[in-house]
């Protein structure tokens, strides 16, 4: 039987391959997606959005934020348009790992006033206790008092939650009881439902034993009896564990009025499709990378077309995989090298210099994985920005 060769661009760059050499690789033929969400969803998704470093600011990037707030701002007007919703400060915008607290309450306050003159768009932002330095945290009250000095500065200027993982929770919490004590206080006191957010130890290893213990079976008891002991005060769960197994489980424990947001960024399309006992909505960073292709995907599903929505977001998981392989925490280098291909910005420099964070050879691997989803939204453009990156690298193609 013949296979099918999928139709070919007429044009090629070279790229490093493993063992030191230079490969032709010949572009696929784009695929095009709308710039707008067509048609209606039926999952609430959010793009958890990375922010644009200001290449010009005369800072020391490893020491200090500088941010772009035009572009920044104007990528999540892009956001919004294709009908996701933007999950802010959180880990993608390098919240805790690049961008202090007064940085994303400033980030948080622009993106909220935009949503509000973007028709209310859908925004919720990160509040967790990362102005409190860990080794200044001495007891449970200290991470209760920092949760609320955040949650209530991002009520203020008229935000939504996502309650995020504490450091200083994870080094002082000994018991499902300290887990209790510190969420049950402040979740008695936030205005609106909140997310819940539960980010792996992959994502930052300063999270390892969250919920008190390093068994993930009991901490997914500690977090399940917390969520739905709290569930009118708990519009959702966002879980970042890289095990579609363990969130199928969660799903089918919560609360019927609690939604799960899958944060698996290597099986989100089998999450979101669900299973007949249910699915999960999605809060995820790829999103950010691949919102026209998720935007088009969840239509389609919609629409009741499951293969439509298989056939556009299938291809895009082996790109997920690849920007958010171990070191996991690395992955913001993948996003924005991808909103820099697609042109969201005009460089590719990262606040705290995290453009350095993956190996060219992984950029590359990169590219090849986006072309062939086509996620290349001008295939000429990215190709002459791949070409400015490998020459920077010293590979002149």
């Amino acid at each position: 039987m013949n296979k099918l060769v999928p139709p070919m661009s007429s044009l090629s760059l070279k790229l490093p391959t493993a063992g030191g050499g230079l490969e032709t690789y010949r572009l696929a033929a784009s695929r095009t997606f709308p710039a707008r969400l067509e048609g209606t969803l039926n999952r609430i998704a959010f793009s958890a959005a990375h922010v644009v470093a200001d290449p010009r600011a005369d800072v020391d990037p490893w020491l200090t934020a500088a941010v772009d707030w035009d572009r920044t701002i104007a990528f999540r007007e892009h956001v919004w348009d294709l009908g996701l919703g933007v999950a802010e400060a959180m880990d993608t915008a390098q919240r805790g790992m690049g961008l202090d607290w007064n940085t994303s309450l400033e980030l948080i306050r622009r993106s909220v006033n935009a949503a509000k003159a973007k028709d209310n768009a859908l925004v919720f932002s990160g509040a967790g206790t990362d102005h409190l330095a860990v080794e200044d945290a001495k007891t449970l009250d200290d991470v209760i008092r920092a949760y609320e000095e955040q949650i209530a500065a991002i009520e203020k200027v008229g935000g939504r939650i996502i309650l995020m993982c504490s450091r200083a929770l994870a080094k002082l919490g000994r018991s499902a009881g300290d887990y209790a004590k510190v969420y049950d206080r402040v979740l008695s006191q936030v205005r609106e439902p909140v997310i819940i957010h539960w980010l792996g130890d992959m994502f930052d290893p300063s999270l390892t034993g969250y919920w008190g213990t390093s068994d993930l079976g009991k901490a997914m008891d500690t977090a399940v009896g917390i969520i739905n002991a709290h569930a009118a005060k708990v519009d959702g769960v966002k879980v970042s564990l890289l095990d579609k197994q363990r969130e199928i489980d969660m799903r089918r424990r919560l609360d019927s009025k609690v939604k799960m947001y899958t944060g698996d960024d290597f099986n989100y399309a089998e999450l979101i499709a669900g299973d007949e006992q249910g699915f999960s909505h999605a809060l995820l960073g790829i999103f950010d990378a691949i919102a026209p292709a998720a935007s088009y995907a969840l239509s389609r599903l919609a629409a009741g077309d499951e293969a439509g929505f298989h056939d556009v977001l299938g291809p895009t998981v082996p790109l997920s995989r690849h920007i958010f392989k171990a070191p996991t925490r690395f992955y913001k280098t993948g996003i924005v090298f991808m909103a820099y291909l697609n042109g969201h910005q005009d460089h590719f420099t990262m606040v705290g210099g995290q453009e350095s964070a993956r190996s060219t050879l992984h950029l590359a691997e990169l590219f090849r994985l986006a072309d062939a989803a086509g996620l290349l939204a001008n295939p000429e453009l990215a190709t002459r920005r791949m070409k400015t990156v490998l020459a920077t690298r010293g590979i002149d193609t």
